[in-house]
């Protein structure tokens, strides 16, 4: 396994809208592990495909506090959604923001499995507003995007200048 490069914002590739999975190989397992082992050593609960510049419809999650309920989900499609919450939501390509965003509470989800098997899946609460959020990762959107004009470009600044310093930082050693 090996941890992959997480893309922050602004970095125009995450805008990039992921095409569609079609084939399933030790190529894509291998890039469901790295997601994972990404993801966890980040410490995050998702990540798109799009975040670490593969531009295919995959995501994982994993909500549990111990690291036991991974899922990945490959072209994931909301079948329905209902409810509204609101909760703080923050990414790993938007590191140390975090801001309220309203999503559907509860969702049912259709994808293939790591075999190219059709499943489904319930979700509610953080597990759904997770999905939620890595399935805007596929779409080109950022959580910022649900944010005032205003606040999405202080960050976006924040960002920048971080990763100037952060670059500077790697010039000097």
């Amino acid at each position: 396994m090996a941890k992959l490069t997480i893309l922050e914002f602004p970095d125009p590739r995450l805008r990039t809208r992921a095409a569609d999975v079609e084939t399933f190989d030790d190529k894509l397992r291998t890039l469901i592990d790295d997601m994972f082992e990404t993801m966890y050593d980040a410490p995050g609960i998702g990540l798109a495909a799009t975040q670490v510049d593969v531009h295919k419809r995959l995501l994982v999650v994993d909500v549990s506090v111990d690291k036991t309920a991974p899922h990945a989900l490959i072209n994931p499609v909301i079948l329905e959604k209902d409810g509204i919450t609101v909760t703080e939501e923050g990414c790993l390509s938007v590191p140390g923001y975090y801001e309220e965003v309203e999503r559907a509470e509860h969702i049912r989800v259709r994808f293939l499995d790591g075999k190219g098997e059709q499943q489904e899946m319930e979700a509610e609460g953080l597990l759904a507003v997770c999905i939620q959020h890595e399935m805007d990762h596929l779409d080109g959107k950022l959580f910022v995007d649900y944010l005032s004009e205003a606040k999405r470009m202080r960050i976006r600044k924040k960002l920048v200048k971080e990763q100037r310093h952060r670059s500077a930082e790697a010039v000097a050693l």
